[in-house]
């Protein structure tokens, strides 16, 4: 049974926050900005490859159809998250986020749009969407993810998203170069990138905002940070994976997708 979050991590004290004073809004804006420039997976190597126009068709289809369980997932941990939030008002604003990427009764969402990534990747969308091929590091660290959002705190489990600060301008970087670098990279394959930099910007904004207005201590501020360095982990990991199994050493786990032309790059020893 899910239960209600706690609003705050740990139990509130008198003595709270003798050690460091609260960050004013100034200082708590740069803080969670730093945490991107140092940590968004923007900086990993497989990301540089990808937007650079380095990595084979064969390789970008892997980076698509593990990205799937991601993309797939979000609306799992919002829903997640929803489940355990009370106050009426905040459901009914985080409910967006689950309609953006899932749909309404009128039109497609954000997975539809991705899986049209999938399709102009060659990819079976039966297959992605079976969820059979992931790297174990991808769903190891995605279900980790949505573990986190069902455990912690709100305030925590809030902060966890907000590497939404970073993402409208990974999703720019990354229309430019798959544009540039790739030719079947159209409008229609990047569709969801297109869109989602709009949605981010929103998402943004408000969840920026509640949690600065609800991080009322210094201790407060510092779960806020290191949930957004968790989910910067989560986002890397997922990466690392990626880099071991089919860029280098190329070594694929057993059961992951293989590529055309990669089956000799699988464990055989």
């Amino acid at each position: 049974m899910i239960m209600p979050a706690p609003f705050y991590p740990g139990a509130k004290s008198p003595m709270v926050n003798q050690k460091k004073e609260k960050m004013d809004r100034e200082e708590f804006i740069k803080a969670l900005i730093k945490l991107g420039k140092d940590r968004y997976h923007s900086l990993h190597p497989f990301h540089k490859l990808l937007h650079a126009g380095k990595l084979s068709f064969e390789q970008v289809q892997a980076w698509a159809l593990n990205r799937f369980y991601y993309q797939w997932s979000i609306p799992r941990k919002d829903l997640t998250l929803m489940a355990r939030i009370n106050d009426v008002d905040l459901r009914l604003e985080w409910r967006s986020r689950v309609i953006d990427h899932e749909g309404d009764i009128d039109g497609s969402g954000g997975i539809s749009r991705y899986l049209q990534l999938c399709e102009t990747l060659k990819l079976d969308i039966n297959y992605v969407k079976s969820c059979k091929g992931l790297l174990p590091a991808t769903k190891f660290a995605v279900d980790a993810y949505v573990n986190f959002v069902e455990n912690k705190s709100l305030i925590e489990a809030i902060a966890s998203s907000l590497t939404e600060i970073y993402a409208p301008a990974i999703h720019q970087e990354r229309i430019a170069g798959l544009s540039k670098h790739y030719e079947w990279a159209d409008d229609y394959a990047l569709a969801y990138f297109k869109k989602r930099i709009g949605q981010a910007r929103k998402d943004v904004e408000f969840g920026r905002e509640w949690v600065i207005n609800n991080a009322i201590t210094r201790d407060d501020q510092e779960a806020v940070l290191n949930a957004v360095k968790f989910k910067t982990e989560v986002l890397w990991a997922q990466l690392d994976g990626l880099y071991y199994a089919y860029v280098d050493p190329g070594f694929i786990p057993p059961g992951a997708f293989v590529p055309e032309g990669f089956e000799e790059r699988k464990w055989s020893k």
